[in-house]
């Protein structure tokens, strides 16, 4: 099976993210967002879907969160379509 990886970037007037993902990792992030809680929302992701994340990410929080955390996830839903390409041997949950 071929290395199933994807790296995005995206720079906006509010945000400046730099994302890559290995959804076949370990387990293993290292984010910088500035929002703790998130950050620790997305290291479980990682640990409990072996996913490697990595995720450096400055927004303008002094203004709000929602800016930096919407285009993460942007990021995340782009990078995860990208790593996971054709989408051969993946089952429904059912299966």
């Amino acid at each position: 099976m071929s290395k199933r990886t994807a790296s995005i970037k995206r720079k906006t007037k509010e945000t400046n993210i730099e994302l890559s993902l290995n959804i076949d990792g370990n387990g293993i992030c290292e984010i910088q967002t500035g929002m703790p809680f998130f950050e620790h929302m997305l290291e479980q992701i990682c640990k409990h879907g072996q996913i490697d994340l990595k995720i450096q990410a400055k927004g303008d929080l002094e203004v709000d969160a929602h800016h930096t955390v919407e285009d993460i996830g942007i990021c995340f839903g782009q990078a995860f379509n990208k790593a996971i390409g054709k989408k051969e041997g993946i089952n429904r949950y059912g299966h």
